[in-house]
């Protein structure tokens, strides 16, 4: 929960500086977001190799690895803003990424030495470690983004800081590595991937965490390059993202509490209909009051979304199984989500040619993606009670 707090603080400054250093180096307006899709996408490539290599090694010697490599990423990220190379600044952001996919496996560590009943309130307590790194991330990019002469530079050194200090706080961990399935006859290694994936339980709420994910972050990417091109300045756009992401976590507290009660997929539900409510806030105007009640509603919707799916990804598997799909699932929600950040660029940069018609084409182009999902947790409620 610590570690997710403070050491995950580097995401929501990387989300809230690289989309305006990419404006301030791209060669195209366009691509000025590429650098967070990069980081999205460099924890999509991660997700399946950290899985592997903590299942082999453990949780501490894999979050130890992805602070390395993040901490690597960020100095050449520094490096790249310093020489006003968008390509090296690119490169830095996506190695980040790799700490961004290991700080989504903090949920299944939770999960590794709870009791099952308990499993979905642990999930959740350490998802709420991120109501610090709400607080702590923005503060430390207001503070860095102008505190050099090359704007922003400062924000990735304070990067690297946080990155040393990770292994440390790591090396308190405490979790077992637990024993690898066997593969003789006598001690089955549990189903296939194949098999796991054609479970519609865990089908489901890989799309479920997929879609809210990656609609969070299509929103989201795009908030600061939305705001300054509505006259906001800087301060405002972090301040908005602040509010966001503590809106993302502070549900946390008692979202376990809910799939306990109500079980994950009516959470799930309730998160995607405040994500589609919030889509339709942002539609309404840019006024400040709007961005800070659509982004508020984002990280709400995000939360029950998210932390839903994932209690129901981990119900539906064996824990001999955890390395084999554990690591394919978030391979699949970090793809999804580099996609949207993708997107979100060519959606700002290129839509209407104005920041006002670019965040409407963002928040429209949120409507497909909850149909899906929304249609795909319908259909796993409504299947015939002898086939699930």
């Amino acid at each position: 929960m610590t570690a997710q707090g403070l050491i995950g603080a580097q995401i929501s400054m990387v989300f809230i500086t690289a989309g305006l250093a990419g404006a301030m180096i791209a060669p195209s307006r366009c691509i000025a977001t590429l650098p967070i899709s990069m980081v999205t996408l460099g924890s999509a490539l991660s997700a399946r190799f950290l899985s592997g290599f903590m299942a082999r090694n453990g949780r501490r010697a894999g979050f130890t690895l992805a602070c390395i490599i993040a901490a690597t990423g960020a100095a050449i990220a520094f490096i790249g803003l310093q020489t006003a190379s968008f390509v090296l600044f690119t490169a830095g952001c996506t190695l980040i990424g790799a700490y961004m996919s290991a700080q989504g496996f903090h949920r299944f560590a939770a999960a590794d030495t709870a009791p099952e009943a308990l499993q979905p309130r642990m999930i959740s307590l350490v998802q709420a470690g991120g109501l610090f790194s709400a607080l702590a991330g923005p503060i430390m990019a207001r503070t860095t983004a102008e505190s050099s002469a090359v704007p922003f530079a400062m924000t990735f050194a304070a990067i690297i800081v946080l990155n040393m200090i990770g292994p440390l706080l790591y090396a308190l961990l405490r979790i077992p590595v637990l024993p690898q399935a066997s593969h003789s006859a006598a001690a089955p290694s549990g189903r296939s991937l194949r098999q796991l994936l054609r479970t519609p339980e865990i089908a489901v709420a890989m799309i479920c965490a997929m879609v809210a994910y990656a609609l969070m972050n299509l929103v989201m990417t795009s908030t600061p390059l939305a705001m300054v091109g509505c006259g906001y300045d800087t301060g405002d756009a972090a301040n908005v993202v602040s509010a966001h992401i503590v809106a993302m976590f502070a549900p946390a507290f008692f979202t376990g509490h809910l799939i306990t009660r109500f079980g994950a997929r009516r959470v799930v539900a309730a998160g995607l209909l405040i994500l589609a409510v919030a889509g339709g806030v942002a539609l309404t105007g840019v006024e400040l009051d709007r961005f800070y009640l659509a982004l508020i509603l984002l990280g709400v919707g995000w939360n029950f979304g998210f932390i839903g799916a994932t209690a129901m990804l981990t119900a539906a598997h064996r824990p001999e199984e955890r390395g084999r799909i554990q690591g394919v699932n978030d391979a699949v929600v970090f793809g999804g989500v580099f996609l949207a950040s993708l997107s979100s660029g060519g959606l700002m940069g290129c839509a209407g040619g104005t920041a006002q018609a670019g965040w409407s084409a963002v928040n429209m182009a949120m409507v497909p993606f909850l149909i899906l999902a929304g249609s795909a947790l319908i259909w796993l409620t409504l299947r015939p009670r002898e086939t699930r």
